[in-house]
């Protein structure tokens, strides 16, 4: 039979056994890629992939364009003369991508408290006789209590930041919302050597913001999502390894 102790022992390593098989997902997918590069995603309709939902704003009642019988043009119809400019799903659109950011921050502060406080009882109606009987002679009932503290806090953090992003990557439009704004979304991948770098993009942005040249910069997106990375060898050894940051999460020192 096996005692509760080896019981509670065995539970504990194959917990830790489940554990360590499910941050190693990770590790099992980079030792499938050795000797290869990691492999490009497939073109796919960003509006089937899982994490895809339907953008939703606060927008104006939805006004009706007026028919117009026995009329040889009709609203919306592409012309060889007219603006050829993304303006409905499915259109490509180029978002030029400027970023140059620069933060410095420095804070210093310095905490200090000294106090103190004393209690006797010099008079209590003559009692202050019994005192020392009960607590013994050293004791002065004048000075019973006697506390001091003091305290002493210093803090210095500092933060720099410099960013510089200038990239250019062609999207398309997914939705147009009910007031005619459009909702862009472009991803671009590209692999050099064993190394692949991804660029994705998506926000809302206006039809009058869209130069002559179909292109839009991204400072003009709202809700603005942009994402640099990647994947391959010198991404995986900038990563800290899974045991590293499990005990950064979980060690209070």
């Amino acid at each position: 039979m096996v005692c509760a102790g080896s019981r509670r022992h065995l539970f504990r390593l194959a917990a830790f056994g489940l554990v360590s098989l499910l941050e190693g997902c990770g590790t099992f997918s980079n030792l499938a890629y050795v000797g290869h590069a990691p492999p490009m995603t497939p073109i796919t309709n960003p509006t089937k992939a899982p994490s895809w939902r339907p953008v939703s704003m606060p927008m104006p009642p939805l006004r009706r364009a007026p028919t117009e019988p026995d009329s040889l043009w009709r609203r919306g119809a592409r012309a060889f003369f007219k603006d050829q400019r993304a303006s409905q799903v499915g259109d490509i659109i180029t978002i030029l991508i400027n970023i140059n950011d620069a933060a410095t921050l420095k804070d210093q502060t310095t905490l200090g408290r000294t106090g103190s406080e004393s209690l006797g009882v010099p008079n209590l109606f003559g009692l202050e006789s019994l005192i020392p009987r009960v607590l013994g002679k050293s004791v002065n009932p004048s000075s019973l209590v006697s506390l001091s503290s003091a305290g002493n806090s210093t803090g210095t953090g500092q933060i720099q930041r410099n960013e510089s992003v200038s990239l250019s990557l062609a999207g398309e439009i997914t939705q147009v919302l009910p007031d005619g704004n459009f909702v862009v979304v472009a991803r671009q991948e590209m692999r050099v050597n064993h190394e692949l770098r991804v660029l994705t993009v998506s926000g809302i942005c206006r039809p009058q913001d869209i130069s002559g040249n179909n292109t839009i910069q991204s400072n003009q997106l709202a809700e603005a999502r942009i994402s640099y990375g990647g994947r391959g060898i010198v991404s995986g050894e900038q990563s800290p390894r899974y045991g590293q940051q499990v005990l950064d999460d979980i060690v209070p020192f």
